[in-house]
């Protein structure tokens, strides 16, 4: 550190105090008339004060400022009465502060400041008054040395020789400075006995503060004295306690504690435990009734007895094995879902017929907003069992899956266990939500946690590691929801039954909304049937102009919107019932947010809509081919991934080899450059069912012939120029069909997965299955050149 010190020689200071000085503004401080005070100086203009007194005269005034978060404070901002001062030392610090020693010398007004930059700079008057001696001055000072004396005894701060300085000071004015400055006062209080100029005024106040803070010490002192005879009592009790144990003993006569232990015996035994699991928990029963209770691991011990006994170790609720009913439950909560239905009606036939089944371990995935997670309650309500459900999403920590193992502060077991006993059923619907968003770090593997509770085989035997003894799982049906498949390690998803949930198309869009979103929005929103009337055009507009998703979650925050301005409407007298029709969409929710993309497409060479697959349902994507000179470059932007960027060198490689069959100059590419760009470039993409688009494109670039902007297509492409098969054709087709689109191009091996695609849906669009490259340049380019 460079230090920088300058100290005053040890005499007195000459001269009398001038009539201007410059104003030093202090935070959260008051320095008092004789008292020498360290303080810390970092504001820029402070500093440069410092540095300018510290020159010349080291004189300045003091004077706090009125709010003490205030970084550059105006003259208003300023108390009028402070104290000069001089500087006795002076130490600067790396960092640009400056720490001072100072001594105040006198109290001061400020009668007018006459400079503000670079420091405040003020006419002053000194303002203290000579005292003359009298009696009652003399009282008041004597009180007030003894009150303070009290103080200081009570107050481990304040160092005892305080005692002896305050005893040797003759001066009354000098002795209120000196035990203000060392009282425990706001600076509020420490402002106003500094402005008071008269010291008879001036003792009197601050004995009335000395009293309380003396009285308030006492007390303190008092609530202390307490607490140590209550800690005495206690040991005394806990002597008389044991004695009193032992002399029940010899008359054999039972305790509280004893009662206790033999009601937690009761709990246990009727609790329906396997006998290994209550040999377990009457083991560690008589652990407990050796402990003291207030030992450490008491309450641990206690805390897994409670957990032991809560339970439902027998606990089962009788299933509904009426499979009518059944179906009518479900299709009351959900619309369609064939798929779902169909499997959880063939589990209650299975159960009928063999009481003791194992639930099933069944995986739900789709998009966002098919009705995943609600699928799990309606299957519960119509089997009769409680439902329980945990979210997987973000999860890291092993312990959340299995627990933690109870030698550490605050162990639970893990959230299986734990819903179980809020279940309060062994048999319940359990729910394990987004489980393709599980984690993995260096807390172990969640993932491979779920291994044990998934597998029909192993479940029967989970073990906690809070329990430490296995917990039957087998008749526990869990059902695991994701949105895509690929993130689910192998090993898990082997153990799912994949259930696929596609996304929605318009028209069951329209029956859920009306069937399930409307009437449980005019509910939650507090209407009544007779205030709001839908037309189905006007929800057709909604899902067409308002929402791009393959569920219907936007749906009802549209309809939900509606809604609260229809209620709005009610609440301010409006009697009339609400026609929301598609005239009046704008007017409730503001302009269209999407458009047919086809709309506002022309037939253009190399330009050419595709079809892919998002854990979203699928959606269209447009494919750029240009070409510029050059010298043979191949430039790809927008995100691709490798394989797709191999797809557009495939491509480009088949059309270079059948120039002359395509009716291309064998020559073309050696003096040109092409640049094939996907939109939507801050999405990554890839995948190989681009392939056909790619081609499509290039051929369309190179020939000078236009692409039809009605049609989309998809399918992987070989050198050979085959189509291969693809997936995601059900998502494929209805992303198509939300879009506009009414052509589709589809490799012949995909025709069978047209049969997951509805009837109408099939009806109103025509399909062109193509094997070749060459076919699907027939069908998808244009015959003329574009002028």
């Amino acid at each position: 550190m460079d230090d920088y010190s300058i100290q005053l020689e040890n005499e007195e200071i000459q001269g009398k105090i001038p009539d201007e000085l410059p104003v030093l503004p202090l935070r959260d401080t008051v320095v008092f008339p004789n008292i020498v005070t360290p303080l810390v100086v970092a504001r820029e203009k402070s500093v440069s004060l410092i540095n300018e007194v510290i020159s010349g005269s080291r004189m300045l005034g003091l004077v706090t400022q009125r709010d003490a978060e205030d970084e550059d404070p105006s003259p208003k901002d300023l108390y009028s009465v402070g104290v000069a001062a001089v500087i006795l030392r002076m130490l600067k610090f790396p960092d640009g502060s400056l720490r001072v020693l100072i001594q105040g010398l006198s109290r001061i007004r400020i009668t007018e400041i006459h400079q503000v930059e670079p420091f405040l700079k003020a006419n002053i008057k000194v303002i203290d008054r000579t005292l003359r001696p009298s009696t009652e001055i003399e009282a008041l000072k004597r009180n007030l040395v003894i009150q303070f004396q009290k103080v200081v005894s009570l107050v481990p701060q304040l160092p005892d020789e305080l005692q002896v300085v305050v005893v040797n000071t003759n001066d009354p004015g000098k002795l209120a400075d000196l035990i203000a400055s060392n009282l425990s006062l706001s600076i509020q209080e420490k402002q106003e006995i500094l402005e008071i100029v008269d010291v008879h005024t001036r003792l009197e106040r601050l004995t009335v503060y000395v009293n309380r803070e003396l009285q308030v010490l006492e007390m303190g002192s008092k609530i202390q004295d307490k607490v140590q005879t209550e800690l005495g009592k206690n040991q005394r009790e806990y002597f008389l306690r044991e004695q009193l144990r032992a002399i029940q003993k010899e008359l054999g006569v039972g305790d509280d504690r004893s009662i206790e232990i033999e009601e937690l015996r009761q709990k246990i035994v009727k609790a329906g435990m396997p006998e290994e699991v209550e040999a377990e928990g009457l083991r560690e029963l008589d652990r407990l009734a050796k402990m003291q209770p207030g030992a450490a691991e008491y309450t641990v011990s206690r805390t897994y007895l409670d957990w032991m006994i809560a339970l439902p170790w027998s606990v089962s609720t009788v299933d509904n094995l009426d499979i009518e009913r059944a179906r009518q439950v479900l299709d009351e909560d959900h619309y369609d879902l064939k798929n779902v239905k169909e499997r959880i009606l063939e589990y209650l036939a299975v159960r009928k017929l063999k009481s003791d089944t194992k639930g099933p371990i069944l995986c739900f995935v789709g998009p966002p907003g098919v009705g995943k997670t609600s699928l799990g309650q309606s299957i519960a309500r119509a089997m009769g069992r409680n439902f329980v459900r945990i979210s997987l999403g973000g999860v890291h920590d092993e312990a959340e899956i299995r627990g933690h193992r109870r030698t550490y502060i605050g162990a639970l077991p893990g959230r299986i266990i734990q819903n179980l006993k809020t279940a309060g059923s062994n048999n319940p619907i359990f729910m394990l939500d987004e489980v393709d968003k599980i984690g993995q770090d260096f807390r172990g593997d969640p993932a491979s946690a779920l291994l044990e509770v998934l597998d029909p085989q192993q479940n029967f035997s989970f073990s906690d590691h809070y329990l430490d003894v296995p917990f039957d799982l087998s008749k526990v049906m869990f059902i695991t929801t994701a949105n895509i498949l690929h993130t689910i390690p192998g090993a898990l998803r082997d153990r799912l039954e994949v259930i696929e949930l596609p996304g929605y198309i318009e028209d069951e869009k329209v029956e859920i909304a009306f069937k399930y979103l409307i009437p449980r929005q005019i509910d939650e929103n507090g209407l009544k049937r007779r205030h709001i009337r839908f037309s189905k055009p006007a929800i057709r507009a909604v899902i067409q102009n308002y929402t791009r998703e393959a569920g219907v979650r936007n749906l009802e925050r549209q309809i939900a919107t509606i809604c609260r301005k229809v209620a709005r409407k009610v609440v301010e007298g409006t009697e009339e019932t609400q026609k929301i029709e598609p005239a009046n969409l704008r007017e409730l929710l503001g302009p269209a947010k999407f458009f047919s993309e086809v709309a506002e497409h022309k037939d253009e060479p190399g330009i050419v809509t595709g079809l892919a697959w998002t854990p979203t349902g699928g959606d269209i994507l447009f494919i750029e081919a240009t070409q510029m000179k050059g010298n043979k470059g191949l430039m790809l932007t927008g995100q691709l991934g490798d394989v797709m960027k191999e797809s557009v060198q495939a491509a480009l490689s088949y059309i270079r080899t059948h120039a002359r069959d395509l009716g291309i100059e064998p020559t073309f590419f050696e003096n040109l450059d092409v640049h094939v760009h996907v939109p939507a470039g801050a999405i990554p993409k890839d995948g190989p069912s681009a392939g056909v688009t790619m081609a499509t494109a290039l051929y369309s670039l190179f020939v000078g012939r236009p692409v039809r902007h009605d049609i989309a297509m998809t399918g992987e492409i070989t050198l050979r120029g085959k189509v291969l098969p693809v997936g995601g054709i059900k998502e494929k087709v209805l992303a198509a069909r939300r879009s506009g689109i009414k052509k589709i191009v589809l490799p012949e091996k995909n025709r069978d997965d047209l049969e997951q695609v509805p009837e109408n849906t099939k009806k109103s669009m025509t399909f062109y299955f193509v094997d070749q490259l060459d076919q699907v340049f027939d069908i998808a380019v244009r015959k003329k050149a574009k002028k």
